[in-house]
């Protein structure tokens, strides 16, 4: 279903619609919402028209922000409305609009107020433990748990801001942060507003969860909608960001897009109802609640050298350039221009200007060059910000070689890759929107050769064997070209600097290549490149490989594959189990293991030594097939609420189990 005519429509006014249909329309709403994009037409005035029959048309027109943001900007002409299933159609077919975006209409990455819930600070009622939690604030088991799926589910997002491995600026989504740092004191305990903003959120992802993406439609998503825009109003933006992303799972699931991954849609629920468990207790902080808008504080004068340009590419039609620098303390910064245009845009922003203090500088050239910076701004993940106070100098930039940058590639690669997986980024998933929040890992590899969609190189020094991959695999950009013709010069020695995957044993996501000092087979870049190609906009040539008569003889045998301790291991049956119930929600766990599925689901466990998954796996199939009925056979207890517990504590024991073994491959 294509929705590219329809404008982007607020959460909140779909909910609406939703809850005025009675409970005959609302049957009717999924097969409704079907074909209505197809029959989507412009109007001249900008708005855009859906008829249905000879008497009915759903006019939908956006405000300045291009969002439909009312419920006046949705009319129908039919005589049942606004209360008819043809306004509710059009309307659960049009995109779903970020929450900050539909309000303000402007761009993430100002300066940020924060969101504030209000009340009285009291007790609160954990849905996800039935215990109460005081102003002292104790955390329940589960929320604990909650708060390890925060960090664990660090590295999987994709969106991120710089990690700094060496200064207060520039690191993003400690872990400790969430619900309170190491030697900061208790977290400030939510408000009311807030506690039962959490709890409504988690009742409507237990009910989301249960029912999978087969039962998951449009009235299933629009209570999940209404529970983020509470959310939203009671000051937790970053619980309605990952409502949001479930529901867009949701719907390009049930669309069978083809971006659409099973395991990317369980990986937003967990971080759903971990961060909604979390909330829900009590017991969480200011990091947990996130701010709608990003703020940013006083950094004083800085000293930045840039190290590359990465393409952004965002889900939800957004596209720009991060450029990412390092102090010269050794603190990672970035400098992003991410606006709506997709794909044109980000190819394009490359080479645009840099709007930061004045500078006359493009991402190009400051992504090889420098600043000095006065009065800077910067926010909690290391972004510089434009404001009236900030002045940039241009200055000289420093090669790989030179330090700051050649610190980077001095380090152990385990002991960066460790770092940069737990610096890295805030947990809210996605897609791609924002890479900078990762920390970089630099470091010396020779090309072993490609096997399949990867390249296999081995880190100097008798260095772990790792992968290859785009880091961003779209077509049109030039990542995955870059790496097929370094693929096509087996010994070539090259200097790396990316992010380690999060989620494949010994994968490596580079973001820039350059050549390594003092080596006889290594890259041969024009010198305006300043030694380093971005290898998301700069394409590399034969001319910048050493001749064949320069390079050495055969590596040895055939290319093959290191040991990968993610893959041998049994964990993937729990994955599948995880992702059948996101596919075919409650009744498919149960169905899963009943019989003798049980024992070969956790017999294979048990003999890995994985008795922890086992255990976990078996409450969940009992918890799912636990359907209590009284003596006329109705349920006494229908709630999703144990289910959801269930599925949570064995998603975050693999995620925790996953991570463990990936950190172990890169030894």
């Amino acid at each position: 279903m294509s929705t590219e005519v329809l404008p982007p429509v607020a959460p909140e006014v779909l909910a609406d619609a939703v809850e005025q249909l009675s409970a005959r329309l609302r049957k009717k709403l999924d097969a409704a919402i079907a074909d209505c994009a197809a029959r989507a037409a412009p109007g001249a005035d900008g708005s855009v028209d859906v008829p249905f029959g000879e008497d009915a048309v759903v006019t939908l027109r956006p405000g300045p922000s291009g969002t439909v943001t009312e419920a006046a900007q949705a009319v129908c002409t039919c005589l049942l409305a606004p209360r008819c299933l043809h306004r509710a159609a059009v309307l659960g077919a049009a995109p779903i609009a970020d929450g900050g975006e539909a309000e303000s209409g402007e761009p993430h990455g100002e300066p940020a107020q924060g969101g504030d819930g209000g009340g009285d600070q009291v007790p609160a009622m954990s849905p996800v433990s039935g215990m109460a939690v005081g102003s002292g604030g104790g955390r329940t088991e589960l929320a604990a748990a909650a708060a390890t799926a925060s960090a664990v589910s660090a590295g999987a997002a994709g969106t991120g801001g710089s990690g700094g491995s060496g200064g207060a600026v520039g690191s993003r989504g400690v872990p400790g942060g969430v619900g309170g740092a190491a030697g900061e004191g208790p977290a400030p305990v939510l408000t009311v507003a807030q506690v039962r903003a959490a709890s409504a959120l988690w009742d409507a992802s237990a009910e989301a969860l249960s029912a999978g993406v087969t039962a998951g439609g449009a009235v299933v998503q629009a209570e999940l909608l209404r529970a983020a825009h509470t959310a939203r109003l009671a000051g937790l933006p970053r619980a309605e960001a990952a409502a949001l992303r479930v529901v867009r799972g949701l719907r390009a699931a049930r669309e069978r897009s083809n971006g659409q991954r099973l395991g990317e849609l369980a990986g937003a629920f967990r971080e759903l109802l971990a961060g909604a468990a979390l909330l829900a207790s009590g017991s969480a902080g200011a990091v947990a609640a996130g701010t709608s808008r990003r703020a940013y504080e006083q950094g004083g004068s800085l000293r930045v050298y840039g190290l590359c340009r990465e393409p952004v590419l965002s889900a939800t039609g957004y596209g720009g350039v991060a450029t990412h620098l390092l102090g010269a303390e050794g603190s990672f910064f970035s400098v992003s221009d991410v606006r709506p245009g997709g794909l044109a845009r980000a190819k394009g922003a490359g080479s645009a200007s840099v709007a930061l203090g004045g500078a006359v500088l493009d991402h190009a050239g400051l992504a090889r060059g420098g600043l000095r910076i006065v009065g800077a701004t910067v926010s909690a993940d290391g972004r510089l910000g434009a404001g009236r106070g900030v002045s940039a100098t241009p200055v000289r930039g420093v090669d790989w070689s030179e330090e700051p940058v050649a610190a980077l590639f001095a380090r152990p690669v385990r002991e960066a890759m460790v770092s940069a997986l737990g610096d890295g980024t805030d947990g809210s998933g996605g897609s791609g929107a924002d890479p900078s929040g990762a920390a970089l890992l630099g470091c010396d590899v020779e090309v072993v050769g490609a096997v399949g969609d990867h390249l296999v190189v081995r880190v100097v020094d008798r260095g772990p064997v790792l992968r290859l991959r785009p880091a961003h695999p779209h077509p049109e950009l030039p990542h995955a070209a870059n790496l097929r013709r370094i693929a096509e010069h087996p010994g070539l020695v090259v200097r790396v600097l990316g992010r380690p995957d999060p989620e494949r044993a010994a994968t490596f996501r580079p973001l820039a290549v350059g050549p390594v000092p003092g080596a006889s087979c290594t890259l041969r870049l024009p010198e305006e490149w300043l030694g380093r190609a971005d290898l998301g906009y700069d394409r590399l040539q034969g001319s910048h490989f050493p001749s064949a008569a320069e390079r050495p003889g055969p590596v040895g045998p055939p290319v093959a594959d290191g040991p990968d301790p993610l893959a041998d291991a049994p964990l993937w049956r729990v994955r599948r189990l995880l992702e059948t119930g996101v596919a075919g929600g409650r009744r498919a766990v149960a169905e899963a293991g009943r019989g003798t599925d049980t024992a070969a689901l956790v017999a294979p466990l048990r003999r890995a030594g994985l008795g922890g998954a086992a255990r976990l796996a078996e409450a969940l199939t009992a918890e799912a097939d636990r359907r209590p009925r009284d003596a006329f056979g109705r349920l006494t207890d229908a709630s999703a609420d144990g289910y959801a517990r269930a599925w949570l504590a064995s998603a975050v024991h693999l995620a925790a189990a996953e991570r463990s073994l990936v950190v172990a491959s890169w030894s």
